[in-house]
């Protein structure tokens, strides 16, 4: 029993680092104020959530690149105030996430 929890306590680093990838994030706000966080869910999985601080409404595009899959556009309307998230699920395992978000107030 002691052998199995030893085990299990040895590969819990890996699995903490299973999702772990870099997000490079490419933004064009036009002026809006759009803030952008975003987050490595699994080894295939990835979500942005956008806050827009402003005090009118924005409308926006967010491209998720992952290598040589095709580029997945997502597009968002935020009222003042509020928060989206955005996600996408991949074919592969991402190795390197580029995003890139644009934004117009509206």
């Amino acid at each position: 029993m002691k052998r199995i929890c030893l085990c299990l306590l040895a590969l819990l680093p890996l699995a903490a680092t299973a999702a772990s990838y870099p997000i490079d994030v490419e933004q064009q706000l036009n002026g809006a104020e759009i803030s952008a966080t975003p987050q490595a869910i699994d080894r295939d999985l990835a979500a942005v959530e956008l806050h827009n601080y402003g005090q009118q409404a924005a409308v926006c595009s967010l491209v998720f690149r992952n290598g040589p899959e095709a580029p997945r556009t997502r597009r968002v309307e935020l009222a003042p105030g509020e928060r989206k998230a955005l996600s996408n699920k991949f074919r592969r395992d991402v190795i390197r996430l580029r995003l890139q978000l644009t934004c117009e107030p509206k």
